[in-house]
C-alpha cells in the first residue's frame, strides 16, 4: 500500500477512534489566558519523548486559556501524521528528518538544521496547510553508543569512523545490536557502513527490540556497540558513549510543534509567545533529561512536564 493510501485508511480509522474518545480527557484553561474560548485538540506520537512532548503541550494552551483535548498517545508516526492532516487533532511535535525523507520522499538529508526546517515548513504549508513553528535545539536523531565499562577493551572510540577501523581489525570486536528497522534503512545500518566505508560480517549483527538493544549494549552481551536514539534517557542512565558522526551521515530530526493553519492562523502571536521559549529552552541535555525521568526514574509524563514548565517560568 503505498504511503497515500496508507495515511488515508489510517486517518478514516483514527476518527473513529477519536469520535469514541471519553469526554473526560477536556481540560479547561486559564481564565484570564490569551487563548480563553477557543477549543484545541492535542496529539503525540506514542514514546515517551512524544508523550512529555504532548504534555508540555497540553500544559502550555491550558496556561495559555484554551479548552484542551487531550488525544496524546495515539500511536507511530502515520497514525500522529493522519490525525493532523485530516483535521483529528490540531497540534503535535513532528521532528523535520521525519517529514523530509518520510512524508516528502527526500533521499538526500540536508545538514543545516535551519535550511531543513525552513524546507520542511514551506513545503507542509503549501502541500498541507500545515504550520512549523519554531525548532527546539534538541536533535533525537539515530547514534551508536557502546558502555563506559567497556572503553578500554575497544580502545575508546571516539567516532563512526574509529568504529570503522576497529571492525577492519577487530570484526569481532565491532559487534553491534540493532531494531529491526535501522538494519535496513537507507539511513541507518547498510547506508553508514556504505558511508563509513566498512561491512560488519551479518553474525556481528543482532536485531532486538528497540530497549533491549540498550540494556545488550550496556552488558556488552551479545554485542559491544548498540544503535541509539540520541535523546533517550537510558544513554545517560546507563553511561553509554555515543560516537560522533564525523561524516555527518544521520539526518537531522529537530522537533517542531506542527499546528493546523486554521487554528494557528487565527492566534499566531499568541502561540509565539507561548511556543518560541519552550522550543529556545529545549536543549539536548534538557530533553535527554526530560526522558531520563520517565523511561528509566519512571515518573508519569504529565508530571514530567509540569514540573519542567514550572521550573523555566512558563506557567502562570
Amino acid at each position: 500500500m503505498n504511503l497515500l493510501k496508507k495515511t488515508a485508511a489510517t486517518a478514516a480509522g483514527l476518527g473513529l477512534v477519536l469520535a469514541a474518545a471519553a469526554c473526560g480527557s477536556d481540560s479547561g484553561g486559564n481564565s484570564d489566558g490569551p487563548l480563553k474560548g477557543t477549543s484545541v485538540i492535542v496529539g503525540s506520537k506514542d514514546f515517551d519523548e512524544q508523550l512529555v512532548l504532548g504534555q508540555i503541550t497540553k500544559l502550555a494552551l491550558e496556561n495559555g486559556g484554551a479548552k484542551v483535548t487531550d488525544q496524546t498517545n495515539l500511536g507511530g508516526t502515520n497514525a500522529a501524521r493522519a490525525a493532523l492532516t485530516s483535521g483529528n487533532v490540531d497540534v503535535y511535535w513532528e521532528y523535520t528528518g521525519t517529514a523530509w525523507i518520510s512524508f516528502f520522499k527526500e533521499t538526500t538529508p540536508i545538514t543545516d538544521a535551519a535550511e531543513q526546517w525552513k524546507k520542511v515548513a514551506e513545503r507542509d504549508l503549501q502541500e498541507n496547510k500545515l504550520v512549523w513553528m519554531d525548532a527546539a535545539k534538541f536533535n533525537n536523531t539515530y547514534g551508536i553508543a557502546y558502555s563506559a565499562k567497556a572503553a578500554e577493551k575497544l580502545g575508546s572510540p571516539k567516532t563512526l569512523s574509529d568504529l570503522g577501523a576497529l571492525a577492519a581489525a577487530k570484526p569481532a570486536d565491532a559487534s553491534m545490536c540493532v531494531e529491526s528497522e535501522f538494519s535496513t534503512r537507507d539511513d541507518g545500518l547498510p547506508g553508514l557502513q556504505k558511508k563509513y566505508g566498512f561491512q560488519l560480517p551479518a553474525a556481528n549483527v543482532t536485531v532486538l527490540d528497540t530497549g533491549i538493544v540498550y540494556t545488550s549494549t550496556d552488558k556488552q552481551d551479545p554485542c559491544n556497540f548498540g544503535e541509539v536514539f540520541t535523546t533517550d534517557g537510558r544513554i545517560k542512565a546507563l553511561n553509554l558513549t555515543v560516537l560522533e558522526d564525523d561524516k555527518s551521515f544521520f539526518p537531522l530530526y529537530n522537533a517542531s510543534p506542527v499546528f493546523r493553519s486554521e487554528y494557528y492562523d487565527a492566534h499566531a502571536e499568541d502561540l509565539k509567545k507561548i511556543f518560541d521559549p519552550i522550543s529556545a529552552a529545549l536543549s539536548q541535555d534538557a530533553m535527554t533529561e526530560l526522558n531520563k525521568q520517565v523511561s528509566v526514574d519512571g515518573q508519569r509524563p504529565e508530571t514530567v512536564a509540569k514540573k519542567w514548565l514550572e521550573d523555566q517560568k512558563l506557567l502562570a
